[in-house]
């Protein structure tokens, strides 16, 4: 099967793939700058100002378990194109909602966009590694689309932040040319996908099914549950970071904030999202050599020393950067993308070891809970609104903790007495691999 693949031409339709990474990222980043102008557009709170990042996330929710069904039954070219048309329908809504200034349509192309960022990653992880013909060529490619992944994270806030010009008088309006951007590049990846043959070895293929009904399954595993609570607590800290410092950059002092231009503040989380880059790289390099614990255990510990020197260093201590005067304690917010760069397949590592024939399903339980990643940023809007921007970050604080933890203590495998081979006799090798998901 993967000679045949390998003797065939994919690469349009891995470019194609390369570029659905860009998308994924592009897309769901779009909510981080959109949160500061809806704020001002609508007077919205900071809370409110997360609700696009929370219809979004909060997408992965009912789209998780839906979307395996659909690749398994449909294949990869009916699911791309299924996520791919979802997603230019998602982006126009959020473009029909800047042309009619109403803030539920724009919710509503939020949570569009979510479906389709669900897809996405369902199906783009997978289909690289079947168009690279599996083994380290597979792997390989779902490398590369990562890094892509991130470069997209770290155009979308500097784009939009120089779009929309002056904060108070920004609009949604402002971000059209980056929602041209994304529409084109939906309605070509369709084309292609549409015209080219994409390898199905999967589709059609009868999986041996057991008469006898398991009664044990992923959640049976106290270090899956307390793992998958730590995937959706590390989205949350991964995206609550940048969108409230975003936030905190661009709102007036006398609203609490520190009053940088919104072009400043763009490159300064576009600066978080490139030290993801420089993390998942150099992660990459090492991670042969050094434990999913111990580089869990590390990134934690450093990362709440980080939000703390933030929340504790005064404004006075400033630092030039991208042609601007900024307080220190942002560069320590921003330091924290070297940290969350790694979490993501450290928790994936440490929660599936030792699941066996449970893996597939453990997997498809961890796209659900990316849902964190709208849930702890709305919540952590609420403390901003409350208590202010920067002690809203001990919700980041707390969350780093439980990671750390989780490195320590919750990610022994405690149920080794569950028998995770398959009843069929045929050799599982227990998965302990990383199946990255793309923000």
């Amino acid at each position: 099967m993967n000679t045949t693949i390998q003797k065939k031409s994919y690469a349009l339709p891995i470019a194609v793939m390369f570029l659905l990474f860009f998308m994924i990222s592009f897309v769901t980043g779009l909510q981080n700058p959109m949160g500061v102008i809806v704020k001002n557009q609508f007077g919205a709170s900071n809370a409110m100002s997360q609700l696009g990042n929370l219809a979004n996330f909060i997408a992965y929710l009912f789209m998780g378990w839906p979307a395996g069904v659909i690749l398994q039954r449909k294949g990869y070219k009916f699911t791309s194109l299924l996520a791919v048309s979802v997603g230019f329908v998602g982006v126009l809504i959020t473009f029909l909602s800047g042309q009619a200034a109403n803030f539920p349509i724009y919710l509503t192309g939020a949570f569009v966009s979510g479906f389709s960022m669900c897809m996405l990653n369902t199906v783009v992880n997978p289909m690289l590694n079947t168009l690279g013909g599996g083994g380290n060529k597979g792997n390989q490619l779902i490398q590369f689309g990562g890094s892509i992944n991130s470069i997209g994270a770290t155009i979308v806030p500097i784009l939009v932040g120089y779009l929309m010009g002056d904060v108070a008088q920004a609009s949604i309006g402002d971000a059209n040319p980056a929602l041209f951007l994304a529409m084109g590049i939906f309605a070509f990846a369709f084309i292609v996908l549409l015209v080219v043959q994409i390898p199905e070895p999967r589709l059609g293929v009868a999986k041996k099914q057991t008469k006898t009904q398991d009664k044990h399954s992923a959640l049976s595993f106290r270090h899956f549950v307390l793992g998958i609570i730590g995937i959706f607590v590390y989205v949350g800290v991964e995206v609550g970071i940048p969108n409230i410092a975003n936030l905190y950059m661009t709102t007036d002092v006398a609203g609490g904030g520190l009053g940088i231009a919104a072009g400043i503040a763009g490159s300064f989380v576009g600066a978080y999202w490139l030290l993801m880059l420089v993390g998942r790289l150099t992660g990459g390099a090492v991670g042969a050599k050094i434990s999913s614990k111990s580089m869990l255990t590390t990134t934690s510990l450093l990362g709440i020393f980080f939000v703390l020197l933030a929340i504790f260093t005064p404004v006075a201590p400033t630092i030039s950067l991208f042609g601007a005067v900024v307080p220190l304690k942002i560069l320590f917010l921003i330091l924290c993308g070297l940290c969350t760069s790694i979490m993501w397949g450290s928790i994936f590592n440490l929660a599936v070891e030792g699941l066996g024939k449970y893996t597939e399903m453990a997997s498809g339980i961890f796209m659900v809970m990316v849902c964190g990643g709208g849930i702890l940023p709305w919540i952590q809007g609420v403390i901003a609104d409350n208590a202010g921007f920067l002690n809203s970050y001990w919700l980041i604080v707390a969350g780093l903790a439980y990671l750390l933890y989780y490195a320590l203590v919750g990610s022994k495998n405690v149920n080794t007495n569950i028998s995770t081979v398959d009843e069929a006799d045929v050799p599982v090798e227990t998965a302990t691999g990383n199946i990255p998901t793309q923000e």
